[in-house]
């Protein structure tokens, strides 16, 4: 017997990838639902290869019998409908960011603490990590596992699909704009993205720094350890899909970049690309449409006593959002849902 799988915001960016995520590595649905705003009720998404489902309006969705539901439609209609799935006995995997920081709801990289899974049953949503801080602890649990992790200071390089499709649209029709000498007005971001890299994603915070650098460093202590401080810049750039980060991290003890290698080249997700010869690491254009989380230019920082620097890449998309979500449920109806 299959599971009967809601996605809510089916016709976002995260939306359709969780939708093919399942199809991909045959979640065991019974039934699938496609659910967003009544606007986009009635229109077609597909599932898989030769599936088609009739978008359903989320406003009016009785979650009654649902299993669990995949949610991505923006915080603010997440606030209102993950809690009512709940309440009808569907667990929610939320990836939007209403919930991430609530003590009594699960923060979940499953690579990295899947064990939290198991608070799910207090209110019945879990939360999906932002995009940036998951490829980010996907790599650092191995080598926080080998010798504790002190401090760690990251920029990020993240791509336009992160603010979603009218972000991409955007850097396409300005890059387009500029080739034909066209006039280029910044819409979904503050300045122009085409050509250019903006210091500034999501909303800036009294301390200076913005919320997406917030995230990054409190949902890196929730998820891994609260003893763990972090850094974060985080920077737009003209890319249409993955994220990339270079990661400086400080131990507490001596690691070497060969016992760095090695833990990585054995942890779960991540794939390591680290040749130091031209072109031997992965750029955000190779994991696009990827799974892992690749790691590249591994190396001994000598300013500090115990320090590495990471190139990291992934799909934000996928690893990032619908496949880390669907991995928790995965986890969910091995361990928690059995059928």
């Amino acid at each position: 017997m299959g599971y009967r799988v809601a996605v809510i915001g089916a016709t976002g960016n995260v939306g359709r990838e969780m939708l093919q995520t399942l199809a991909e590595r045959d979640f065991p649905c019974d039934d699938v639902i496609a659910l967003a705003s009544e606007r986009s009720a009635g229109r077609e998404v597909s599932f898989g290869e030769d599936e088609v489902l009739k978008i359903q309006d989320l406003a009016k969705f009785d979650f009654k019998g649902v299993d669990i539901a995949l949610s991505s439609p923006g915080a603010k209609v997440s606030a209102v409908h993950s809690p009512r799935a709940a309440a009808a006995g569907c667990v929610v995997i939320d990836n939007t960011s209403h919930f991430r920081m609530e003590h009594d709801i699960p923060l979940v990289v499953p690579e990295v603490n899947p064990e939290a899974i198991a608070k799910y049953k207090k209110r019945g949503i879990i939360a999906n990590p932002n995009c940036s801080t998951i490829q980010m602890v996907v790599a650092l649990k191995p080598l926080h596992d080998l010798a504790k992790i002190k401090r760690v200071v990251v920029s990020t390089y993240q791509s336009t699909s992160g603010a979603g499709k009218d972000a991409m649209d955007e850097l396409f029709n300005q890059t387009r704009a500029i080739y034909v000498n066209d006039p280029v007005e910044p819409h979904k971001f503050t300045k122009q993205i085409a050509f250019n890299v903006i210091p500034h994603i999501d909303v800036f915070m009294e301390d200076g720094s913005t919320k997406e650098e917030w995230k990054m460093v409190v949902e890196t202590k929730k998820i891994m350890d609260p003893d763990i401080q972090v850094s974060a810049t985080c920077v737009r750039v003209p890319v249409f899909i993955g994220h990339a980060e270079s990661i400086n991290v400080e131990f507490e003890r001596p690691i070497t970049v060969a016992q760095a290698r090695a833990a990585l080249s054995k942890a779960p997700g991540v794939v390591v690309v680290d040749q130091r010869e031209p072109g031997g690491y992965v750029t955000p254009a190779e994991c696009a449409g990827e799974d892992a989380t690749y790691v590249s230019r591994i190396r001994k920082d000598p300013t500090v006593p115990n320090g590495l620097s990471l190139w990291v890449v992934a799909d934000n998309l996928r690893k990032g959002a619908a496949l880390n979500a669907v991995q928790i449920a995965e986890v969910l109806i091995k361990d928690y849902l059995k059928k």
